[in-house]
């Protein structure tokens, strides 16, 4: 398998396959049911406002002369009480406000989501409700507000503590203003407070990086996450690289500070825990963990996506389903439905498989087979994977592990974790339909 191996330290979340709007696709259909779900479920929540675009993101985001905080609210109230209704979950283990820029929303807004999942599902005692927040003034003086509403983990995207970078990002805070909105957060959030920072900027170097992170661990509180910047089609700063205003440093300096980073971080006692998420004090994202083990959860507001039973429809199979994108039609379609789901594409055994590979060897844990055989009961990993001359190779150059733990990366291997994947999920493409073939075989010649 001569292949080389390209890095891995972006952000990762599960998009659906393109359908038309309400249409209901079936992924890599079988015969084969997938493990029910729980009845315990995680909420996410995206309010999709934001003052200005930054100059990387190509998020779901817009720029509003003006929000109806009272529709808005309204709105995801009822998306949030349909969607439980549909599901028939019992209990949320966790509630994530993302964006956007969600602490421009109203604390109130935030209490009434939470009030409606309490009316409607069990709100687990201690359970983790986090809230992103842009260090910008208006973020930090409102955190007071949001922590009576219900919030108890704050996530601050200071993104940089340098005027440059952030000049290049487009941010619209200033390295001070960062500083006391950490300082604000961890005041009413001991131990309950996270920190994104980003690498691989253009003018940044490895030892100008080793120098910020070094500032950033001054200050942070118990958890870090690690974004390498990338480059993305029609945003201003693909604008500028396109047209020779700044340049992006290369693979080998981003790798290198990939690198660093990782040995800086646990030299100061954080434990990675995924590719680009790091905890002491076992502060961990709860919420992002149910993401990475491929448990179930509901997305609500503009663009969520979402991962869940629709039970009350009759369906047992687990369906991924995304919001309707512009909020304006987002609002109409709630008042009109009850909620905006724009599409559903029901997930078959293969389909839910890929993503417990995809998002479970981004943890430094891998995949035990515990896990694993609550997806796949018929087929453990090592008959999916283990007589793979391909994946031999991965673990005789010491960056796979296939062991009676299970499966996982080795500490060089998380860094190459995005040409890994194709090779482990064609494999299990492999299996998955000679498996289905001897099926086949077998009810043909009894």
């Amino acid at each position: 398998m001569a292949r080389c191996l390209r890095p891995l330290f972006q952000r990762s979340g599960l998009m659906c396959p393109r359908t038309q709007p309400g249409e209901l696709a079936r992924v890599h259909s079988s015969q084969k049911q997938n493990p029910p779900d729980s009845e315990q479920t995680s909420l996410y929540i995206h309010w999709p406002f934001c003052l200005k675009r930054c100059s990387y993101c190509n998020f779901n985001k817009y720029i509003p002369r003006s929000v109806d905080n009272e529709v808005m609210t309204e709105c995801l109230q009822q998306e949030t009480r349909t969607l439980l209704q549909l599901s028939r979950v019992s209990q949320i283990s966790s509630v994530f406000f993302g964006g956007g820029t969600p602490s421009l929303a109203r604390a109130s807004t935030v209490a009434a989501v939470l009030e409606t999942v309490s009316a409607h599902a069990r709100l687990c005692e201690h359970a983790e409700v986090t809230l992103e927040v842009n260090p910008a003034p208006a973020g930090r003086t409102a955190l007071p507000d949001f922590l009576s509403a219900g919030v108890n983990r704050f996530s601050v995207g200071v993104q940089a503590l340098n005027e440059a970078s952030l000049r290049v990002l487009g941010r619209d805070h200033d390295p001070q203003q960062a500083l006391q909105t950490l300082e604000e957060a961890r005041t009413l959030c001991p131990g309950r407070v996270s920190v994104d920072v980003m690498f691989g900027i253009p003018g940044q170097s490895v030892a100008s990086w080793e120098s910020e992170l070094e500032e950033v661990l001054r200050v942070c509180d118990d958890h870090v996450s690690l974004y390498q910047l990338t480059l993305e089609r029609g945003t201003h700063l693909y604008k500028q690289v396109q047209q020779g205003e700044v340049s992006m440093p290369s693979d080998d300096v981003t790798a290198s500070m990939y690198r660093s980073a990782r040995k800086i971080l646990e030299q100061a006692g954080f434990l990675q825990y995924e590719v680009s998420n790091f905890a002491r004090q076992n502060a961990v994202s709860t919420h992002n963990l149910g993401y990475w083990r491929a448990q179930p959860y509901i997305g609500v507001g503009p663009g969520a996506h979402g991962r869940f039973v629709p039970r009350a429809l009759g369906v047992a199979h687990r369906e991924a389903r995304t919001q309707t994108l512009e909020p304006d039609y987002w609002m109409r379609e709630v008042q009109q439905h009850g909620h905006a789901t724009r599409r559903r594409i029901q997930l078959s055994q293969l389909g839910l498989l890929e993503e417990v590979l995809v998002m479970g060897l981004r943890l430094t844990d891998g995949i035990s087979h515990q896990h694993w055989a609550a997806f796949s009961p018929e087929a453990d990993l090592h008959q999916v994977l283990g007589a793979s001359a391909d994946i031999q190779e991965l673990q005789q150059r010491g960056i796979l592990i296939l062991d009676d733990r299970g499966l996982r990366c080795s500490w060089e291997g998380l860094a190459l974790l995005d040409s890994i994947l194709p090779v482990l999920l064609l494999e299990l493409d492999t299996f998955f339909h000679t498996d289905m073939q001897m099926d086949r075989e077998r009810s043909e010649n009894p």
